[in-house]
C-alpha cells in the first residue's frame, strides 16, 4: 500500500496506512534523535511523513493520536542534562504541492473571516536541513543551548553550541529582550562534509551517511573539541521565550536577529499572495545545488505576530505556518525478495527487499508493499496502481523518496521482467504462529479490508512480542535497557509474556542473569567462527553476571507509577495513539475511572449513552476502547498489571494569571465577535478545555444569539452562562 496513491486509497486502507507509517516514522526518530544512527536518509524519512500527511488531509476523521505530523522529535538522549523549553519547539506541517500552499493560504483566510478588510502577509524562506537548536540568551549574554528533542524537554549542549562561530556569545547591537530563546538550524556545509569524509577515511574511522546526519552527530560529543573540528554553522529563524517581541513581524524580527550578531538566511521574503510565494519556492528551488548546504523545502509562515496568535496551534504544530518540501529523487534496482513482517495487531506486512540503491545520497534497501492487492497492482476498489502491473521477485523498479524521505515504488520496469518471474503468492496463514490470516469486512464500507490479519491473538508470538516492544517503547513505558532485543530474549526464554511479568523480573534474576550469559556466550562463538581464533581462560555461565541488571531492574522500578496518559498509550489499544491517550488521560483522570466507563460502554447497546461526548474522540476510538474493556481475556492481564503498575491520576497544569485556565468551557449559539474556531483556539491558549456539550464537569456556559437546548441544560446544571462581550472581558480582550 506503500506504493498505492493516495487518493486511491480506501478508508481501511488509509486507516492501516496510517499505523504502519505512525510505527515506522517513530522507529526512524529514536534511531536518528536518540541513537545518531540512522538507517534512512532525511530524505527518505521525509517522503514517510509526506505520505502520512497527505492521507491525514483526505481522511481527517483516521488522524491518529500517535501521528507523527502531531510528534516532533523524539526524547532527549542520555548523557546530556535535559533542558524543559519554556515554550515547546515545535514541528511544522507540511506541503508538497502548489496547491496544498493555496489550501494553506485560503485556511488562514477563513478563519479570520470576520476581518473583511485584513490584510494577511507570508514570510518565504529556504528550510534548512539540519539540527534545530535553542539558545536561550539573559542580558544579551549567551547563557544555555539545547537540542529539540521530543519538543518539550531537549538535551542540554551549551558547551558545543559555543564553539560554533555563528553563534554570537554576547548580542550586538541593542533593542533585544531582556531575556529571549533564538532558535534556528545547525547545519554542516558540503565542503566541511567531504574534507570530514577525506580525514576520516584517511584515518580508517567511520564512515559519513550525509551532512545533516552528521550534524547531529558532532553536537552530541562529549567533547566539545570534536564538535568545534566539525566547523559547523548556524542560521537563526525563529524565537521560543522572550520577555518581549522582537518587532511587530516574523520579517522584522529575523532582521533584529542579523543586527544582534547573528546569520539569517538572504533568501528569505515577504509576500502576500500565492504566486509570490510560490515563485520564491521555485527560484529557492533552481538555487539548491549552488547553495553549499542541504536544503529541502520552503517554510511559509503568517508574518503579523498577533495573527500567528491569533491563529494559534494545534497538537505538535503551528497553524500559521507550514514547510513545502521539495519533490523526490528516484532510482532503479531490483526486488530481490519479499518478506512478511507481524505486527502488534496481527497484521501481515509485506516488505520489499531490494539490491541497495542510493536515492539522494541515501541508501534503500527495503520499501513497503502494504498489502496483497497493492503487490498485485491495485487498490481496494480494483482500480489499477502503477498501470495494473504487479510486483513480483527479481522485477527492475523505480524507486522514489517521498518528500525526499520514505522510499516507495513509482514503477516496475516490465520490459526487465526476468522470463521465470511469477506472480507473488501472499500468505493465507500466519507465517509465525500458522493461524489462519483472513481480511475481515469493513462495517462502514461493507468492503473487505485490504490487509490481512492473523487471527492467532495472544497464541501468536509476533504479537505477543510487538505488544511488549510498544509497551516498554519511549513513547509509552520508556523503560531504559529492554528494548526489542530483550524483550525478544525474554519472551522466548520464557520470562516474560505479559506487561506484568516485566515488573516482576526481578524475582527470577538468576534465570535471567542465565538468559543473557548465554546470549552473550553464542554471540562470542559465532565471532569466533567468523575469525577462526578460539577464546582462552572462558568462564562458565553460572560464573559470569550481567553487568547492566541492577541498572535494568532500577529502569524497571522508576516506572511503577507512570503519567496515566503514557499508561494508557502502552495499553495498545487500537486507534489509541499517544494524543488520544492524552486526551482520555484529561477527561478521565484515573486508569479506575477509564476503566470503569470503558467496560460500561462495552455493555452498552448504544456507547453513546455511556461513553461521554469528547472533543476529538469518534466512533473510531469508542469502538476500539469497546473490544479492548468488553474482552474478557484483557482483565487478567490488565489486573495483574495494575497489581504492578500505579499510574499516576492525571491533573491538569493550570496556566497562572487567566481566570480561565483549567476550567471547562462550551460555545453554544452564533459568535458575532469572532468565529467559532478562533474561540476554541483562544480558550485552550489560556488554558480552558472546550467540551463539545453541556455536563455536569462544563464550568463555563459562552452563548451567543440562537443558543439552544444547551442554555436550559446549564440552567438545570447551575452552571454559569455568559455572553459573548463578558467571555472578551473575562479573559482580556474587550476594547
Amino acid at each position: 500500500m506503500s506504493e498505492k496513491p493516495v487518493e486511491s486509497l480506501s478508508e481501511s486502507e488509509a486507516e492501516q496506512e496510517l499505523k504502519r507509517l505512525a510505527a515506522e516514522i517513530a522507529e526512524h526518530d529514536r534511531r536518528y534523535h536518540t541513537e545518531d544512527a540512522p538507517t534512512i536518509s532525511d530524505a527518505e524519512y521525509d517522503a514517510l511523513a509526506r505520505r502520512n500527511l497527505a492521507i491525514e488531509e483526505r481522511f481527517p476523521d483516521l488522524v491518529r493520536d500517535d501521528s507523527p505530523s502531531r510528534r516532533v522529535g523524539a526524547p532527549p538522549a542520555e548523557g546530556f542534562a535535559k533542558v524543559r523549553h519554556a515554550v515547546p519547539m515545535l514541528s511544522l506541517a507540511k506541503a508538497y504541492t502548489d496547491q496544498d500552499v493555496a489550501d494553506f493560504i485560503e485556511r488562514g483566510r477563513r478563519f479570520f473571516d470576520r476581518d473583511k478588510d485584513l490584510d494577511i502577509a507570508f514570510t518565504a524562506e529556504p528550510k534548512i536541513d539540519g539540527l534545530s537548536a535553542s539558545l536561550r540568551y539573559e542580558n544579551g549574554v549567551f547563557v544555555q543551548g539545547a537540542t529539540r528533542g521530543d519538543g518539550a524537554v531537549g538535551e542540554d549542549i551549551t558547551a558545543n553550541l559555543k564553539t560554533i562561530a555563528d553563534i554570537p556569545k554576547k548580542l550586538q547591537g541593542s533593542g533585544w529582550p531582556e531575556v529571549i530563546e533564538i532558535r534556528g538550524e545547525v547545519y554542516m556545509t558540503y565542503a566541511e562534509f567531504e574534507a570530514l569524509k577525506q580525514r576520516s577515511a584517511a584515518t580508517g574511522g567511520q564512515d559519513y551517511v550525509n551532512p545533516r546526519n552528521t550534524a547531529a552527530g558532532s553536537l552530541r560529543q562529549k567533547d566539545p573539541s570534536v564538535t568545534a573540528s566539525r566547523n559547523l554553522k548556524f542560521f537563526a529563524y525563529a524565537w521560543g521565550y522572550a520577555t518581549a517581541d522582537p518587532a511587530p513581524t516574523q520579517y522584522d524580527s529575523v532582521q533584529k536577529f542579523k543586527e544582534w550578531g547573528f546569520k539569517v538566511s538572504p533568501l528569505m521574503v515577504r509576500a502576500k499572495s500565492i504566486d509570490e510565494l510560490i515563485a520564491q519556492y521555485h527560484h529557492i528551488e533552481e538555487l539548491r545545488s549552488s547553495l553549499g548546504y542541504d536544503i529541502d523545502g520552503v517554510v511559509y509562515k503568517v508574518d503579523q505576530l498577533e495573527l500567528q496568535r491569533r491563529w494559534g496551534f494545534v497538537t505538535g504544530e503551528p497553524r500559521w505556518a507550514v514547510a513545502h518540501k521539495f519533490p523526490a529523487e528516484q532510482a532503479m534496482t531490483t526486488v530481490e525478495k519479499i518478506d512478511i513482517q507481524v505486527g502488534r495487531t496481527g497484521t501481515l506486512a509485506p516488505v520489499a527487499r531490494l539490491a541497495p540503491v542510493t536515492v539522494g545520497g541515501v541508501v534503500v534497501e527495503n520499501v513497503t508493499l502494504h498489502n496483497e492487492d497493492y503487490i498485485k497492482g491495485f487498490d481496494s476498489n480494483g482500480q489499477p496502481i502503477r498501470d495494473g502491473i504487479d510486483v513480483r521477485i527479481g522485477d527492475t523498479v523505480v524507486i522514489q523518496r517521498a518528500g525526499d524521505v520514505i522510499p516507495q515504488i513509482v514503477s516496475v520496469v516490465i520490459g526487465k521482467r526476468p522470463a521465470n518471474a511469477v506472480p507473488y503468492e501472499f500468505p493465507h496463514t500466519c507465517p509465525v504462529c500458522g493461524s489462519p490470516a483472513t481480511r475481515e469486512i469493513n462495517e462502514k464500507t461493507g468492503k473487505e479490508d485490504s490487509r490481512r490479519r492473523c487471527t492467532g491473538e495472544l497464541i501468536c508470538a509476533a504479537q505477543a512480542v510487538e505488544r511488549l516492544r510498544h509497551f516498554v517503547s519511549r513513547g509509552a513505558m520508556d523503560i531504559e535497557g529492554l528494548g526489542a532485543e530483550n524483550i525478544d530474549l525474554f519472551f522466548n526464554a520464557g520470562l516474560v509474556k505479559t506487561a506484568a511479568d516485566i515488573f516482576t523480573l526481578k524475582d527470577r534474576r538468576p534465570a535471567v542473569t542465565k538468559a543473557l550469559a548465554e546470549r552473550r556466550e553464542e554471540q562470542a562463538r559465532l565471532r569466533e567462527e567468523a575469525s577462526g581464533k578460539t577464546r582462552k581462560n572462558v568462564r562458565s555461565i553460572e560464573e559470569r553476571n550481567y553487568e547492566g541488571l541492577d541498572k535494568l531492574f532500577a529502569a524497571i522500578d522508576a516506572r511503577r507509577e507512570p503519567e496515566l496518559d503514557r499508561f494508557i498509550f502502552a495499553l495498545g489499544i487500537r486507534h489509541i495513539g499517544e494524543t488520544t491517550a492524552a486526551v482520555l488521560a484529561r477527561q478521565f483522570s484515573t486508569i479506575e475511572e477509564l476503566i470503569r466507563v470503558g467496560k460500561e460502554t462495552a455493555k452498552a447497546e448504544d456507547p453513546h449513552t455511556v461513553f461521554p461526548s469528547i472533543n476529538g474522540i469518534g466512533d473510531t476510538v469508542i469502538n476500539a476502547l469497546r473490544d479492548f474493556f468488553g474482552n474478557e481475556r484483557n482483565d487478567d492481564v490488565l489486573d495483574a498489571l495494575l497489581a504492578q503498575v500505579h499510574p499516576k491520576p492525571y491533573v491538569m497544569e493550570i496556566s497562572a494569571g487567566s481566570e480561565v485556565s483549567g476550567k471547562t468551557v462550551v460555545f453554544t449559539g452564533s459568535l458575532e465577535k469572532m468565529t467559532r474556531s478562533e474561540a476554541k483556539a483562544m480558550a485552550e491558549r489560556l488554558g480552558a478545555k472546550v467540551a463539545g456539550s453541556v455536563s455536569a464537569k462544563t464550568d463555563l456556559v459562552v452563548a451567543g444569539p440562537g443558543a439552544g437546548s444547551k442554555l436550559k441544560v446549564a440552567s438545570d446544571l447551575g452552571i454559569e452562562v455568559i455572553d459573548e462581550d463578558t467571555w472578551l472581558q473575562r479573559i482580556g480582550r474587550a476594547g
